[in-house]
């Protein structure tokens, strides 16, 4: 009986867990923003309009805490590309930009955008802004599916150079620089041996294969 009540309230526990846990991180490479220009930290309330200009209809309003969103109907993943509640860090894509304004994506699914008018310039980071920031401060994932190319470090940032190691279980990978669709980048693996090299973050397409590996 006791082992029962405890097994019951270790899976109401877990359950309750998973509810609560909210954060987005991506796990998958996709076609999914690669045209954006890149994130736009929000606050806990984003009044979206239909054009850029204050005036304009109010197309959507999103509320957030750490465990809450609202409207309803939209989840965490329809709005944020990265969310971190412990951190209180919300950062959606940005579809179009002017100088007062940021054209947010706040349904993933379905590509409904809205405008933003800027409270803060520097919560706009580009692409690669955002990699270098949180790249060089948590290091980098290697995402589930991304292609062969990324178990291996390269001589230089082009396919044809020489192949300098390959990654079998990388448990760090460190962000050193990046050069277009290239990162060079030092890997410790399971072997604990450091490599050196260059890796393919992204395609020619703005699908990216690695990620910023944020705690």
């Amino acid at each position: 009986m006791i082992k029962k009540i405890l097994t019951a309230t270790c899976l109401t526990f877990f359950l309750s867990l998973q509810v609560q846990c909210k954060d987005v991180i991506p796990s998958y490479g996709t076609t999914l923003h690669t045209k954006t220009y890149g994130f736009y930290q929000v606050g806990k309330k984003v009044e979206l309009h239909k054009e850029p200009d204050e005036n304009s209809e109010i197309v959507k309003t999103i509320n957030w805490t750490s465990e809450k969103l609202t409207p309803e109907e939209l989840s965490f993943d329809d709005v944020f590309s990265v969310f971190i509640g412990s951190k209180e860090l919300a950062l959606m894509a940005v579809d179009d930009e002017t100088e007062d304004w940021v054209k947010l994506i706040y349904d993933n699914k379905n590509n409904q955008s809205g405008w933003f008018k800027k409270d803060d310039p520097y919560k706009f980071m580009t692409w690669i802004y955002f990699y270098n920031a949180y790249g060089k401060k948590y290091g980098l994932k290697i995402l589930k599916d991304a292609p062969e190319v990324t178990e291996k470090l390269y001589s230089s940032p082009d396919e044809n150079s020489q192949i300098v190691a390959r990654i079998n279980h990388p448990q760090y990978i460190k962000l050193n620089v990046l050069r277009g669709n290239w990162a060079l980048v030092s890997v410790v693996d399971l072997d604990k041996i450091p490599k050196t090299g260059y890796i393919r973050w992204r395609s020619d397409e703005g699908v990216k294969y690695l990620f910023p590996d944020i705690k």
